[in-house]
């Protein structure tokens, strides 16, 4: 019998209609081995069971999974949370495992708040790792170099508003030396007789005494000058001109000293309306360009715009705002309290640097939504409740267009108030009690209790317990359930402002310090406090698992990752001292004793 053989040119022919396949799959020579049975004593043709499939998909040893578990996350520890968590499980089951890996979460978290951080401050169990991640990059994003930038836009305008002032000035010396002139040629012509021991205020010194500018008293005793000589006998004619040159010569050189002034800060506008949008980090990196430096640079791609813009409400006060409140879930409407004894709501929806007042609540007249200052605002769901010095409480229906939906009448001035469940409202007053209410109920007054010696001054609370502050110096724990005191702790200054979120417990007080404390199982326990920099009363403060929010009467806002100690991400700087603040969905708000509503949200 002949033995088979194999052309190349069939091959080649094969080649030809699949050359992949042919490559893939290169020619076999035929061999002893494989016609015998298998020397594990297998029969011809038997497979080996299958092994489990691996987390690779790729056969070849290429591609992402193919790589060890290690390298695969420390890989994805690179990408935003935002892709760890929305993108890759919807790519394949292995990478979307990695979202779960709680290792890789806290590595993440040691990387954003510093290796000598700690965090959480509270107790670990049951933390949520990647929502905490998310809002801490998220906010790294959004507010690192937002205070430098604010700052040179506030110089950038004062610089503008000098320009403008430098103008103005100009204008009024030209109009007083041209008024100035005409004055002293009708003196000239015909002199008026004056008695003497009768000093004469000439026009000049009024009118010069009227316009404030720099130099004021030069020219003021100047001109003085002036009109005593000219009252002088002609005699004395050399001296009199000796002085007139003199006052001219003076004169000219003020304005053309102003004038160089001038130009100076046209100059120190468009130089600062170049480098408005630089980052903060080309200051660190060596000193500004000069003008050719400007010119070159002007060509380049323009910076991208800031990740947050700032909206400053139209003034539908007139007095002080005390509190501020996002309510809706999403940040899109506002409400103010303040002084004048209104309650105010805000569309932030519109486009635009303005928000658009929706409600007086209470009417449209003045004081229509109370009798005294309003001093607290708390929402849960549609229901907000103002808290007032005349001792009420109102409560609104923001359903319904702000309709007003029921009052409860205090003994004291509402200071503080809180609505941990639907219907329930507690309240701190004056007169040093917590009252608790039910707020479907004609008689609303379920309780009240008396925990301090002093005033209550802030407060929060869950279905469970409440946590109050005292001017007494003393934090306050109770039981709601048990209807008992859990805990009474004595602290050497007193709280002005208290946030409740998961099991920590974050607080300033009236020396501009922060403090912490866990809160696990009915035990409230101190853990540490900070200084963040406040040098006043921390009047708002606001903390979720990412993000830690102060405000003060120093005039600052800050905002810091939520480590211990915080890390301070920026810190902005107000016209006037601030009276609270509110965070919902990203967007920041804040109370102004400047009688004004200030917003900072993400740019749309």
């Amino acid at each position: 019998m002949s033995e088979p053989r194999v052309t190349v040119g069939q091959d080649e022919a094969g080649a030809g209609r699949g050359e992949k396949v042919a490559k893939s799959a290169p020619l076999k020579q035929p061999s002893n081995e494989a016609s015998r049975p298998g020397q594990l004593g297998l029969p011809p043709g038997s497979q080996l069971p299958s092994a489990e499939p691996s987390p690779s998909p790729s056969a070849e040893g290429s591609g992402l999974l193919s790589l060890p578990w290690e390298m695969v996350a420390r890989i994805a520890s690179h990408l935003p949370a935002q892709c760890v968590i929305t993108v890759l499980p919807q790519v394949c089951h292995t990478l979307g495992n990695v979202g779960k890996d709680s290792t890789a979460w806290q590595l993440r978290a040691r990387r954003l708040t510093g290796p000598r951080a700690s965090f959480p401050v509270g107790p670990r169990d049951g933390f949520d790792w990647p929502s905490a991640c998310l809002e801490m990059e998220e906010l790294i994003a959004c507010w690192t170099g937002q205070g430098e930038r604010a700052a040179r836009e506030a110089e950038q305008a004062e610089r503008e508003r000098e320009v403008e002032r430098a103008q103005e000035r100009q204008r009024d010396r030209d109009a007083l030396a041209e008024e100035g002139i005409g004055e002293w040629e009708e003196v000239e012509e015909g002199r008026p007789q004056v008695d003497e021991g009768v000093e004469e205020v000439g026009f000049q010194v009024e009118g010069v005494m009227a316009v404030p500018w720099d130099g004021e008293e030069l020219m003021e005793e100047g001109e003085m000058q002036q009109d005593r000589e000219g009252d002088l006998p002609m005699g004395v004619g050399e001296g009199e001109e000796r002085q007139e040159a003199a006052a001219e010569a003076m004169m000219m050189e003020e304005e053309r000293d102003d004038e160089q002034g001038v130009l100076e800060a046209i100059e120190v506008e468009e130089r600062v309306g170049v480098l408005a949008d630089r980052d903060g980090q080309d200051d660190i990196a060596g000193p500004r360009l000069g003008r050719d430096g400007e010119r070159n640079g002007s060509s380049r791609a323009p910076s991208p715009p800031p990740a947050l813009e700032r909206l400053s409400l139209p003034s539908g006060h007139i007095a002080e705002v005390n509190s501020v409140l996002l309510v809706g879930g999403d940040g899109a409407v506002c409400a103010s309290g303040s002084r004048d004894r209104n309650v105010n709501l805000w569309d932030l929806r519109d486009g635009g640097s303005t928000g658009r007042l929706l409600h007086t609540l209470g009417g449209q007249g003045l004081f229509s939504t109370h009798k005294g200052w309003v001093w607290c605002l708390a929402a849960r769901g549609p229901l907000l409740a103002s808290g007032s010095f005349d001792s009420t409480v109102r409560l609104w229906d923001l359903g319904a267009q702000g309709a007003e939906r029921g009052l409860i009448r205090a003994r004291a001035a509402v200071l503080c108030l809180a609505l941990p469940q639907k219907d329930v409202l507690l309240a701190g007053t004056y007169d040093k009690k917590v009252s608790v209410y039910d707020t479907r109920v004609a008689e609303p007054l379920v309780k009240s209790l008396r925990l301090h010696s002093n005033a209550v001054l802030c407060l929060v609370a869950d279905e469970q317990y409440i946590l109050s502050g005292s001017k007494d110096r003393t934090v306050v724990i109770y039981d709601r359930r048990a209807g008992k005191t859990l805990q009474k702790l004595q602290l050497s200054s007193y709280l002005l402002s208290m946030c409740y979120s998961d099991s920590e417990v974050w607080a300033g007080d009236n020396r501009g310090m922060l403090h912490a404390f866990s809160m696990q199982a009915g035990f409230f326990k101190p853990l540490s406090q900070f200084d963040v920099g406040h040098t006043s009363l921390v009047t708002g403060i606001h903390r979720s698992p990412g993000s830690l929010y102060t405000c003060s009467a120093d005039r600052t806002i800050k905002v810091h990752l939520p480590c211990a100690p915080p890390r301070t991400l920026c810190t902005l700087h107000h016209q006037a001292g601030v009276n609270g603040l509110s965070v919902e969905a990203g967007v920041l708000a804040i109370a102004s004793g400047e009688m004004c509503v200030e917003v900072w949200r993400a740019r749309r």
